[in-house]
């Protein structure tokens, strides 16, 4: 049996958009000698929709998409995920559900079973579950359905299982000839042996071949990674589909065949290519062309610029750099590095005069109190200022440079540093993009070897770093992993070694900046809990762990 995988990138609510690349997948896959066409969960609207669930027209308008859809269908069936509205009078008002069409008609259809609720996921919002999934027979051949969340049941996936019942423990007694899923499972760093785990041992546990077809491509915050595959009934994966990029390849159940070169690829790549992706969609699904970018002259803003330019080309980003009066040469030399390395379009723009006009306005005011973090913020303000002036002249996104542990702590600056449309690092531990640097420097020296090696400073006044009022980024980095990823105690963070005060002082700054991070431009999401739509944090609240 020849599966024709559609890997393809669609944009949520492009319903017209996302109907001539189904079409188009459907009919060079036919063309290749499929017998059968799967395409990824929800490939109609795109995921997640969301709330555009909820304007009057737009289910409606996907259904008629999906029928338009199936009437491009000859005797090759093609499966394919779209919103079906729910007919009975109780319940959530649709179904998640995949569509069976052969010879210009919808013939079979099946809804899914396991809604998640859990991190970025909030289905049980839109839809209603069925009881069991999809089951149907063409030409001789028995095919299980499943979407997505249905076969994530297994121990490996949660410790504690999710759900009462099992739609693989049904089909298990089906006979499946072989059985498809389809999927939108955003990437993660840590989940993609997960995953391949989870398709082998459902092969096997149906003893039939799964074939599982995923989404690609960015939308919003989320990152999905492709990487389609199949496994057969002994859960063997027989092959892979490339990783963050479209591919539509026609697989053989009973051959196995070589797996593209970015379906095994090494961590630090996914995360160059999660990240350069993420930008890509993001500005072009957004209606943007250029990007641009400050220029500080340290490893965030370098690294964010690197992948910008592998994302976008060098000709549409820019680099501006915003010296002050304290910012030291070396700053203002790498800015210019980094630039040159990059061969993308730079200029420098002195926030002196700015930042003593602001000072000038407020002196009366301030008169007889110390300087302190209000006149660097001042600083941090005027370049998010000029920055967003250009931003708004030149119709470019502006990029925001800080890291995950910045924003964690609130080592950033409300209306300063944070001002942007994409926080494209945001989900990056300090010590992460380091080595993402060291990893985007193994051919040639893309970031200047001095950004990486000098003490990361936010130079805001003489002589500062940033090991001044933080402990060393891997020990800093440790902590809020244990504490805003895996959810420890402050007891049990000090009981893994740390100083108690250091890890209440984190603690701490976790805390109060929340408010911080729910005014934040989105940020692309690469670790398993990233600050956004999965994590829902109250800004007022007073418990202490």
């Amino acid at each position: 049996m020849k599966i024709g995988l559609a890997q393809i990138n669609t944009t949520v609510g492009d319903l017209l958009g996302n109907e001539a690349l189904i079409i188009d997948a459907y009919r060079t896959l036919i063309a290749q000698g499929a017998q059968y066409v799967v395409f990824p969960e929800l490939v109609v609207t795109g995921y997640p929709p969301r709330d555009l669930l909820f304007k009057r027209s737009f289910a409606l308008d996907n259904v008629t998409a999906a029928q338009r859809i199936a009437t491009q269908s000859n005797e090759v069936p093609m499966i394919f995920g779209f919103v079906e509205p729910n007919a009975k009078d109780f319940g959530r008002q649709f179904f998640n559900s995949a569509a069976v069409c052969y010879n210009g008609k919808i013939h079979h259809i099946g809804q899914k079973c396991l809604l998640p609720t859990y991190d970025v996921f909030d289905e049980d919002r839109y839809f209603e579950a069925a009881s069991l999934p999809l089951v149907f027979e063409y030409k001789g051949s028995k095919v299980g359905v499943t979407i997505c969340e249905d076969i994530w049941t297994t121990p490996d996936v949660a410790a504690r299982p999710r759900y009462r019942s099992s739609p693989i423990e049904y089909l298990k007694d089906q006979e499946l000839d072989f059985h498809v899923n389809l999927s939108a499972s955003p990437w993660h760093v840590e989940k993609t042996g997960t995953r391949r785990k989870l398709i082998s041992d459902v092969s096997t546990s149906l003893n039939c071949p799964s074939v599982y077809v995923n989404a690609v491509g960015g939308n919003d915050e989320l990152i999905f990674d492709g990487r389609s595959m199949v496994a057969d009934s002994q859960g063997n994966i027989q092959t892979g589909l490339s990783g963050f990029a479209e591919e539509c390849r026609v697989v053989d159940l009973e051959t196995k065949a070589k797996r593209s070169p970015s379906y095994d690829q090494s961590p630090m790549q996914d995360i160059e290519d999660a990240l350069s992706l993420g930008i890509r969609d993001y500005v072009h699904k957004s209606g943007f062309k250029k990007a641009l970018i400050g220029l500080s002259g340290g490893i965030d803003s370098a690294v964010t610029a690197a992948i910008a330019v592998k994302a976008l080309g060098k000709e549409n980003v820019t680099g501006i750099g915003l010296p002050s009066a304290i910012s030291s040469d070396h700053s203002k030399n790498d800015a210019e590095d980094l630039a040159e390395k990059l061969d993308i379009e730079f200029h420098m723009i002195p926030i002196a005069g700015v930042v003593e006009a602001s000072e000038s306005a407020l002196a009366p005011f301030f008169k007889g109190l110390a300087p302190d973090v209000t006149e660097e913020n001042i600083q941090a303000r005027s370049r998010g200022l000029l920055l967003m002036a250009l931003s708004n002249k030149f119709g470019a996104l502006l990029l925001t440079t800080g890291n995950k542990s910045e924003l964690s702590v609130g080592y950033c600056t409300l209306y300063g540093d944070m001002c942007g449309g994409l926080a494209v690092i945001s989900d990056l531990p300090k010590v992460m993009v380091f080595e993402l640097a060291r990893h985007m420097n193994r051919d040639r020296e893309i970031i200047p070897i001095n950004t990486i090696e000098k003490p990361p400073s936010a130079e805001l006044r003489p002589d500062q770093k940033d090991e001044d009022s933080l402990p060393s980024y891997d020990i800093l980095d440790a902590i809020l992993k244990s504490y805003v990823e895996d959810g420890l105690s402050t007891q049990e963070i000090i009981g893994q070694g740390f100083e108690a005060d250091v890890v209440k002082d984190i603690i701490r700054k976790v805390d109060l900046n929340e408010y911080k991070r729910k005014q934040a431009a989105p940020g692309l999401k690469i670790t398993p809990l990233a600050f956004g739509v999965g994590r829902r944090i109250p800004i007022v609240q007073k418990y202490i762990s």
